[in-house]
């Protein structure tokens, strides 16, 4: 039962390249769908299930990131395949999170020599929208305002993250937000001893 969440976020890795080979004709499948709803509530259940379990370690939590950056690089390339006309009207927007992701990358790898792994509540909603914008875009070959929400989530979240990222003098994992990365910080001091 330990082995569980490893297990659920394996199989988001394993499942990510099979949706986009889904879509690689143009076209997706009923099949691409429940995969990607199975993806998305394996995401979900392994946090909580590591927690219940008390195996929320920071391994698991780094793994549980690579697996939501390789879904939706994914989904990304699949949209790309599918509806390349949607993803050029929304172009700028959608170059302006990716750029901030980017960012992101940089200031992590900068500060602590690896990604960051917060799971903030930014992220959650991020996740939430993402799911809601790629259930319109293959479901129902719609981009407009759920995309626009998962792209102007998306750019808050990442801001809150560098934000915290340049706060936290060391490399922490599941901090839920800013306010909870200014508290950290704070207690790391009082902490530490005087020189």
């Amino acid at each position: 039962m330990t082995h569980l969440p490893m297990l659920l976020v394996c199989f988001r890795l394993a499942i990510a390249p099979f949706l986009l080979w889904d879509a690689f004709d143009g076209t997706v499948t009923p099949w691409f769908l429940a995969g990607y709803i199975a993806a998305f509530f394996s995401d979900i259940f392994d946090g909580v299930i590591a927690r219940r379990l008390g195996v929320s370690t920071a391994r698991l939590r780094a793994a549980d990131s690579w697996a939501d950056v390789t879904l939706y690089v994914c989904i990304a390339l699949a949209a790309w395949r599918v509806h390349p006309e949607i993803l050029i009207a929304f172009r700028w927007p959608l170059l302006s999170v990716v750029a901030a992701q980017l960012l992101w990358w940089v200031v992590n790898l900068a500060k602590y020599g690896k990604p960051a792994s917060y799971h903030t509540y930014s992220a959650k909603l991020w996740g939430i929208t993402l799911f809601i914008a790629s259930l319109a875009l293959f479901g129902f070959d719609q981009g407009g305002w759920a995309l626009w929400a998962a792209i102007l989530v998306g750019l808050v979240h990442t801001v809150e993250e560098i934000g915290m990222t340049l706060i936290l003098p060391t490399w922490q994992h599941d901090v839920l937000s800013l306010a909870h990365a200014l508290k950290l910080r704070q207690h790391q001091r009082a902490a530490k001893p005087p020189s």
